[in-house]
């Protein structure tokens, strides 16, 4: 707020020193609107909000060379101006082309009053621009890793809560309430969306971040692989209400093996969470310690899954009744299993940096080619100095 109110206020004292109008009020307008939470989004409203504004201008200018200002000549500038604002990727400020050519068109000297709207326009935004260069913006990375480890911890109390009720008999409502609560998990990853959404844009163009690819990168896939599990994990609270529906006033699963599942599944609940973890932290030391902590968990899963497969063997043998929900049970949780393993991770990330990599080269060779020469001097540079 604070950097908003200067930004505009500065951007109107320079306005009534440069500008011909005597409330030049465009200026601190322009500058209100650019001066976003991230550098990134400063940047890009800028460039959409002056291309309007050009534009606009210059419809006024043709209109005011043909036609004066009538009721039928306002309806045609505006058609004319929605239907040009976006084939000029106006974008969101479609209707300031509209508003601008009104309000030129409006005016007696069209060509005086035309340029310097655009004039003020340019001081806005440039003067918006410049408070978020000398001022950085924060990052919203730490707020989106806060969201990523919300999310695991409610994947994990729902997992815990799956485990619970494999220790006794479980009406099938109540393990239909699982179920709801699992599809819930969807407006989460949602949430979660819009938060890493703005921590991306709070690293792009932001000059206290070197590796902004690389953590927008390590988000991104972080979020992608929870959102998987979030699936995986509808599935199980699917397939555990099946059994429940089919195994009336019985344990979903034979004692024994009830145990064993439960126990399992508070190891993935936890490796989840580590996972999250993992991905949130910001220091290399950070993520040593939370990496151990995911090797950890995930061996201690891997383990009690082998007894687990062993108990589901022997009592499917014994009992058939259902084995092929209770052996769905067993996949699921080898499919969560193998998407937070770092291997499968590292790999992940990998293929996701040269993905970013080659859509950089064929959006813009040159800057690629200067991004690719930069990455292979830099260590060299800090050889030397060392």
């Amino acid at each position: 707020m604070l950097r908003a109110t200067a930004a505009a206020t500065i951007a109107y004292v320079i306005a009534l020193h440069l500008s011909r109008e005597p409330a030049p009020l465009t200026a601190p307008l322009t500058a209100l609107l650019v001066v976003q939470v991230t550098l990134y989004a400063t940047v890009k409203m800028s460039i959409s909000r002056i291309n309007a504004v050009v534009v606009g201008v210059f419809i006024a200018i043709g209109f005011s060379a043909l036609v004066g200002l009538s009721w039928w000549s306002l309806a045609l500038i505006i058609l004319a101006s929605l239907t040009i604002g976006p084939l000029v990727r106006a974008n969101e400020f479609v209707p300031e082309v509209a508003i601008s050519a009104m309000l030129v068109l409006g005016v007696t000297q069209v060509a005086s009053s035309a340029w310097d709207r655009v004039l003020e326009t340019l001081i806005g935004a440039l003067t918006g621009l410049g408070f978020n260069l000398f001022f950085a913006p924060p990052l919203w990375v730490d707020t989106a890793g806060d969201a990523l480890e919300d999310l695991a911890r409610r994947m994990r109390r729902l997992l815990l809560d799956l485990g619970d009720q494999l220790d006794a008999e479980t009406p099938w409502p109540v393990a239909a309430e699982r179920l709801h609560e699992a599809r819930r998990l969807d407006q989460d990853i949602a949430e979660v969306d819009g938060s890493l959404r703005q921590a991306e844009d709070s690293l792009r163009l932001n000059p206290r971040v070197r590796e902004g690819r690389l953590h927008r990168v390590v988000l991104r896939t972080g979020l992608d692989t929870l959102e998987i599990c979030t699936v995986v994990l509808r599935v199980i609270a699917r397939t555990l209400t099946d059994l429940a529906k089919q195994r009336e006033e019985e344990w979903l699963l034979e004692p024994e093996v009830s145990f064993a599942m439960r126990e399992l599944l508070g190891h993935v609940a936890d490796a989840i969470v580590s996972f999250a973890v993992l991905v949130a932290t910001g220091t290399s030391a950070e993520s040593e310690t939370a990496e151990d902590r995911l090797v950890s968990d995930l061996a201690a899963a891997g383990t009690q899954r082998e007894r687990v497969a062993q108990l589901l063997l022997d009592a499917v043998q014994d009992n058939p009744r259902q084995w092929q929900l209770q052996g769905a049970l067993l996949t699921e949780i080898d499919r969560i299993l193998a998407e937070l393993d770092t291997e499968h991770r590292s790999q992940r990330l990998m293929e996701e940096l040269d993905r970013n990599s080659q859509q950089l080269h064929d959006r813009i060779p040159a800057l690629a080619r200067v991004w690719n020469w930069a990455r292979k001097h830099r260590p060299r540079a800090r050889r030397s100095r060392s």
